[in-house]
């Protein structure tokens, strides 16, 4: 566990691993810790609201070096649900097109990951945040608008299948950045001729940093609170909300 940083150098700069709470955005974050901090604060790399783990955070000087962690390789676990697709990949939308996955062997279900190995093109799920002719392409998806996303260039240099316990399929993928887990469980399983959707995800490292060295959000509140109570200015009310 690396060592708390004192509000002092939260301020000047500083770089703090948070574990994402489920359900929570990446931004509900940034605004639970800013208020008891009272520092400029930038996190490098969304996770889903459905997504937990690593998520990194910088303040003070070091939002200059966001896109510095951004670019970093990234690790995630979770498991992919066969027999069936989602609108948006993920279970923020409700399971369709079901399909028998009884035929399914471990040979096929190993053998299936190694296409989405090294460097491949990726489509981005048309429920994503990518701009297209000015607008989010989930204001498209949710309007009933068909667009299409182009396939982008990704690096997989890792998917691994951890257990098997059908209709889930646990797995570790280690990936660049840009690569989006909810598309590769979507064209997991269309490799597999069944359909799949992301069930769930955690991001377990960014770069050298682990979520094992992560707090939770109420751990980093306590602390910054008693970081508050040091200095002269505190007040109580700051860490409401």
């Amino acid at each position: 566990m690396h060592p708390k940083p004192s509000l002092q150098e939260l301020n000047a700069g500083a770089v703090i691993l948070v574990d994402k709470p489920y359900q929570w955005t990446s931004f509900d974050v940034i605004n639970k810790l800013r208020r008891p901090m009272n520092a400029k604060l930038g996190h490098a790399g969304t996770l889903d609201p459905l997504a937990t783990g690593l998520l990194i955070i910088c303040t003070g000087k070091f939002t200059k070096r966001i896109s510095e962690y951004q670019q970093m390789p990234k690790e995630y676990t979770g498991i992919i649900h066969l027999g069936a697709t989602t609108p948006t990949y993920d279970l923020e939308s409700e399971p369709q097109d079901f399909k028998p996955i009884e035929g399914l062997t471990e040979e096929m279900l190993l053998a299936a990951t190694l296409q989405f190995t090294g460097d491949i093109l990726q489509a981005p799920p048309i429920h994503s945040a990518i701009r297209k002719d000015g607008k989010r392409a989930y204001e498209y998806a949710r309007s009933g608008q068909e667009i299409v996303l182009e396939p982008r260039p990704v690096s997989i240099s890792a998917f691994e299948l951890t257990a098997i316990s059908l209709p889930g399929v646990h797995f570790r993928v280690v990936c660049s950045t840009g690569t989006y887990i909810r598309s590769l469980a979507h064209d997991y399983g269309q490799a597999l001729g069944c359909g799949g959707y992301l069930h769930e995800l955690r991001r377990t490292k960014i770069g050298g940093y682990s979520v094992d060295d992560a707090l939770g959000v109420e751990e980093w509140m306590a602390h910054l609170v008693i970081e508050r109570g040091r200095a002269s200015d505190w007040k109580p009310a700051d860490t409401d909300q």
